[in-house]
């Protein structure tokens, strides 16, 4: 099996009878956890008008995390860049790598991370996306090159920093857009899995070798709920599953705690719908994600696996990230 380095995506979920306030803070503790762990990176999702998601002013959040750990990558899973001038996202990680040297990365998605009305508040042109995405991923790179030192508009901070850019997608068209650009590609299969077999196809047979990246890099994005047994995983899981279902729902409500019965909340079809979303979650005892784990990467020979936990108490959430530390470890 190939091995493969795991990282942590948050979304700073707030739940049930929890402020903004202890939300931010838990994403702190829980940074500081994994980075004792020795997880790769910390990622942060840019999502807009959702009361259960609070990482919607992205770049100041990872300050937040970077500031209060050592060590751990900290960077964007991702920053919608068409909701941004890329001049502003340019300064915005100068400033982050500037003030933590070789520790920020740029994770890029031409998704609105929201809905259509307000995506339309944020300025998008969606007659515009597939054209402006790309070229803004080409400024960035310009903005961020020591030879931009001579063009009438500069990023300062961000004129000469190292600061990797990753390409996310949930369907195929990110996929050909990495390889082209020889960039690392990071796939959102923990709620888009319908396309990552195809997408991870496309973007490895077609790669471009890049100075930066001479090689292509796969990132899966997963779900991971880790128990001491496979019951306990189950029950906790039931928080993704009532998340889902908000969404079905367009009931976009925090988080609401695990119950006993999914059943006795969502009808046949919500509950299919749902759990072909979640089809890439690892759920389980340390032997069940084991087998899980090592099932997924014989498949897919990633480079790096990163999980999200939708696990409503964050003692839970911690403990699921120190097992899915543990199995890994056993696997590799």
């Amino acid at each position: 099996m190939k091995p493969f380095e795991i990282s942590v995506l948050d979304l700073a979920p707030v739940k049930q009878n929890k402020t903004i306030h202890e939300t931010f803070n838990d994403s702190l503790d829980l940074a500081r956890n994994v980075e004792k762990l020795n997880y790769k990176r910390f990622w942060l999702a840019e999502h807009h008008n959702m009361a259960s998601i609070a990482s919607s002013a992205t770049s100041v959040l990872i300050g937040f995390i970077a500031n209060g750990t050592q060590k751990i990558r900290v960077g964007s899973g991702g920053v919608m860049l068409p909701n941004h001038s890329s001049l502003v996202i340019a300064e915005q990680f100068g400033t982050l790598e500037s003030l933590f040297p070789q520790r920020i990365d740029l994770g890029v998605g031409r998704a609105p991370g929201t809905d259509g009305l307000t995506a339309q508040a944020l300025g998008r042109n969606p007659m515009t996306i597939n054209e402006q995405f790309p070229r803004q991923i080409r400024e960035l790179q310009k903005y961020f090159s020591k030879e931009n030192a001579e063009s009438l508009v500069r990023a300062i901070p961000g004129e000469g920093c190292d600061i990797p850019i990753y390409v996310l997608g949930s369907s195929t068209d990110s996929a050909w857009l990495a390889a082209e650009f020889g960039l690392p590609y990071a796939f959102a299969g923990h709620f888009a899995p319908e396309m990552m077999s195809f997408a991870f196809e496309i973007y490895l047979e077609n790669y471009k070798p890049s100075a930066k990246f001479p090689e292509p890099y796969l990132i899966a994005c997963v779900n991971g709920i880790g128990a001491e047994t496979d019951a306990e995983a189950r029950k906790l899981t039931t928080t993704l599953y009532q998340a889902f279902l908000n969404i079905i729902r367009n009931d976009r409500k925090p988080y609401a705690p695990p119950v006993e019965d999914m059943d006795a909340i969502w009808s046949s079809m919500e509950k299919a719908g749902v759990l072909q979303k979640l089809r890439y979650s690892f759920v389980g005892s340390p032997e069940t994600l084991k087998t899980q784990i090592r099932n997924f990467q014989d498949r897919f020979q990633v480079d790096e696996l990163m999980i999200t936990s939708h696990i409503y108490e964050h003692e839970a959430r911690v403990k699921s990230y120190e097992i899915f530390r543990e199995v890994v470890d056993s696997l590799i």
